[in-house]
């Protein structure tokens, strides 16, 4: 049964993935050119980023990610929101 989410989550999310993305093909980029400054200094600006897009989503609609990667909050979330097979 899929939940109801509003068109923000999904917009959200997309920026989420877009900017993950980047980091995982900057992090390849960096694996064979470890010492270029501009790309490492894009990589920190894009994990910065990430992690605030990763928060405001979590205010908004819970924890993205399990194993202490997303704290928990006054109640445990994991049952709350849709799982990703529901959206």
């Amino acid at each position: 049964m899929a939940k109801k989410v509003d068109a923000e989550y999904y917009r959200q999310l997309e920026q989420i993935q877009a900017a993950d993305f980047v980091l995982v093909e900057l992090s390849l980029y960096l694996n064979t050119h470890p010492h270029d400054e501009d790309a490492l200094k894009q990589f920190n600006q894009y994990s910065g980023y990430s992690r605030h897009l990763k928060r405001q989503f979590e205010s908004s609609y819970g924890p993205l990610l399990q194993f202490g990667n997303s704290p928990a909050g006054k109640d445990w979330d994991w049952g709350k929101g849709p799982w990703p097979w529901q959206v």
